[in-house]
């Protein structure tokens, strides 16, 4: 069973379509169909929504594997709090025009963290 994933992939959906949602408003409101037409507001939710993609499918299939193969459920909770936080803190920072790194640096290091923990709580567990 996976419950504890569940609950953090059920938020990280709602999150990701509220994303998407940010990139339907600005096509919309733009007039483009395709690409980001040149539009810097547009080429930059793009990129929020995109590197959302990109890591968060999967860290929550680690996440999930690690919860199935019977990691705690507190360190499942822990890679998931860790994950959820640094889309959001990186989300965050890369939709600034004026970027303040520290947003986005935050939001990759708990990424990063998230995806690295739960990959070496799995070879732990099929080798401890």
């Amino acid at each position: 069973m996976l419950a504890i994933t569940s609950v953090y992939a059920a938020v990280f959906a709602l999150f990701f379509l509220f994303l998407s949602a940010r990139v339907a408003r600005c096509r919309a409101k733009t007039l483009t169909a395709l690409g980001d037409g040149g539009h810097p507001e547009l080429l930059r939710r793009i990129r929020v929504q995109a590197n959302c993609a990109e890591y968060g499918p999967l860290a929550l299939l680690l996440m999930g594997m690690s919860e199935i193969q019977g990691a705690p459920g507190l360190l499942v909770h822990g890679l998931g709090a860790a994950l959820l936080g640094g889309r959001l803190l990186h989300a965050y920072g890369l939709s600034q025009v004026k970027e303040r790194l520290v947003f986005r640096v935050s939001g990759m290091i708990l990424t990063f963290s998230s995806i690295s923990i739960a990959a070496l709580t799995l070879l732990w567990l099929a080798f401890g």
